[in-house]
């Protein structure tokens, strides 16, 4: 009798995703061991035998892990890493075990957006000028040489959250003073991200935005989709809305974003597994702005399904993403032939989500395949740029790009969220005031 395949699967919450690998698993054969962000003190709460670390100290929790594995006696045959700070964790795990996975150094370097903009420079690739910022005292720019329009971004915040882009002296001091704000909150200090007192702030770059999602094997990138962005980007804040793939950019545009990716995963160390990257494309061509070593984020994942050419049969990228990490038949399936997208519903203010309305009316649009509504009622929800979470996700499906855009923005526009201000109330120590 042949021996179980054994997954490791980094992730700092159980959600989604990984829930959806954990039905592919179960139907593959394929036993996975879930290693997360919790209390490790706690005796198996979620009874799901997960290994316990915490992620923002990579080396210790890799050491845990490896203690672990080589503890049980049971080999790995596989490492997948959720998210951008499970990833680094992973690529020490995988390098203590030989395993195909990326150097910890090219995790580590896609993790800081200035160490990634130092590398994008020394690889002569497009770019923009860049330099870090200290927040405090507050930054006068006109004594650091800034021009504009400009972007400020904190340096290890995902989802463009704390990203402003500043046109004026005025708007860059502005902004500064609420990138600081934010980093400094309790909800930014408890993640323990290094360099909350700095920005980079580089050179805003016009043009349509693209995400890319690929995966690598020895080195060599496949490109899976090539997402547009419809919605402009253009700031002050950068809230994503939709992604709708194929892509309806030119040929040669195309395969100009394919060879930027090809030459910015190249230039970063990047190897083997997932990697999600962004890009801008302009008439001068196309820019490299972010990569990361995993796949899309969290139910965004659903807008993209892979076909066997044979047997008509369909899986999600969690499985296809599996199949890759533990060697099985499946993971070089073709994306399917239909457009898809999806919509991250725009959060238009800060406040307390009183009720939803619509949600019936909005699947029953031609083409939507799904309305999920994630955020909870009765519960605070930030705005960009404060805020990192969406109201929800639509899901489309249709037989062109346009049709599925479409989609989604009739199904938005059936949807009504009532967002209530926040009561600001005195704190019983401190006498400060919050809300």
């Amino acid at each position: 009798m042949s021996r179980r395949q054994r997954l490791l699967l980094f992730a700092g919450k159980l959600g989604y995703q990984t829930r959806s690998l954990d039905e592919a698993a179960r139907k593959l054969g394929v036993d996975v061991v879930f290693v997360t962000d919790r209390c490790h003190q706690l005796d198996d709460p979620w009874n799901d035998r997960a290994i316990a670390v915490h992620f923002e100290a990579p080396d210790g929790a890799a050491f845990a892990v490896l203690e672990s594995v080589r503890g049980s006696g049971q080999a790995v045959d596989g490492i997948l890493a959720f998210g951008d700070r499970p990833a680094i964790t992973a690529a020490y795990v995988a390098r203590g075990l030989g395993l195909a996975y990326n150097h910890p150094a090219a995790v580590e370097a896609c993790r800081s957006k200035l160490r990634m903009r130092e590398v994008f420079r020394d690889a002569g690739l497009r770019g923009p000028w860049f330099r870090t910022v200290a927040l405090q005292p507050a930054p006068e720019p006109a004594l650091l040489g800034i021009s504009y329009p400009c972007v400020l971004k904190p340096m290890s915040l995902s989802a463009s959250q704390g990203v402003i882009r500043a046109k004026t002296r005025d708007e860059f001091v502005a902004a500064a003073d609420r990138i600081r704000k934010l980093l400094a909150s309790p909800e930014i200090l408890a993640t323990r991200e290094p360099n909350l007192d700095q920005v980079i702030v580089e050179g805003y770059i016009p043009g349509k935005e693209v995400a890319v999602e690929g995966l690598l094997t020895d080195g060599q990138l496949r490109i899976l989709a090539i997402f547009d962005k419809p919605d402009p980007l253009e700031g002050p804040f950068f809230e994503e809305t939709i992604y709708v793939t194929p892509s309806r950019l030119a040929q040669s545009e195309l395969k100009a974003v394919e060879g930027c990716a090809i030459d910015v995963v190249r230039a970063l160390g990047l190897s083997h597994g997932p990697v999600h990257a962004e890009f801008r494309v302009n008439e001068q061509g196309v820019w490299p702005l972010e990569v990361a070593p995993r796949p899309i984020g969290g139910l965004c994942a659903r807008a993209l399904q892979f076909q066997s050419a044979e047997r008509g049969e369909r899986i999600g990228l969690e499985e296809l993403l599996l199949c890759h990490a533990v060697d099985l038949p499946g993971s070089d399936w073709p994306r399917e032939p239909e457009a898809s997208g999806v919509m991250m519903i725009p959060v238009p203010q800060s406040g307390i989500l009183q009720s939803v309305d619509g949600e019936e009316v909005a699947r029953g649009v031609p083409g939507i395949t799904e309305v999920q509504i994630t955020a909870r009622l009765h519960d605070y929800i930030a705005a960009w740029p404060e805020g990192s979470s969406y109201l929800g996700f639509l899901f489309a499906r249709a037989g062109n790009p346009e049709e599925a855009e479409s989609a989604l923005r009739a199904a938005h526009a059936k949807l009504q969220f009532t967002i209530a201000p926040r009561l600001v109330v005195e704190h019983p120590v401190t006498r400060g005031m919050f809300g």
